[in-house]
């Protein structure tokens, strides 16, 4: 039970932090290298399929992987750009912060549900997916929608 809570406050915080960061990035122009890092750096999580603790079925890679992009549905929707004096920026959006805490609120009622069922490091493999399907599909979606505006540019 203590995992549980303290893997709930850590994604908490992750979430709050993830507020500060986006309305930060905000006010400078977007950059091709700014969209594509972030899933990129994540990508070393990965390395927790090393351990035999962390290792998924194959259903259980895809279930996670699915509700990932089903998620990042709200985060494309609500990622927009402008284009001011000749640079490109990301419009914070003001449901942004609700969204954030909704998926957290999911993802918390959703470690409840199966936390019972599988073990814990399954469970960070599958939220480790979760996330990873999550920002990869956003990520390529706001990579389409800034080289959109790019070409308007030239």
């Amino acid at each position: 039970m203590f995992w549980v809570i303290a893997s709930t406050i850590g994604a908490a915080c992750m979430a709050i932090l993830m507020i500060f960061v986006r309305l930060k990035a905000a006010k400078k122009p977007a950059t091709v290298k700014k969209i594509i890092l972030p899933p990129i750096f994540m990508s070393t999580g990965a390395l927790m399929f090393l351990f035999p603790q962390f290792r998924l079925n194959g259903q259980e890679i895809i279930e996670a992987l699915v509700v990932g992009v089903v998620f990042s549905f709200f985060l494309i929707r609500t990622s927009k750009f402008e284009i001011k004096e000749q640079d490109i920026y990301l419009i914070p959006s003001k449901s942004f912060v609700f969204i954030l805490f909704g998926l957290l609120l999911i993802r918390i009622l959703i470690k409840l549900a199966i936390g019972n069922t599988i073990s814990l490091g399954e469970t960070s493999g599958m939220f480790f997916l979760l996330a990873f399907g999550m920002i990869v599909t956003w990520r390529v979606a706001m990579l389409f929608k800034f080289k959109k505006l790019e070409k308007q540019l030239t």
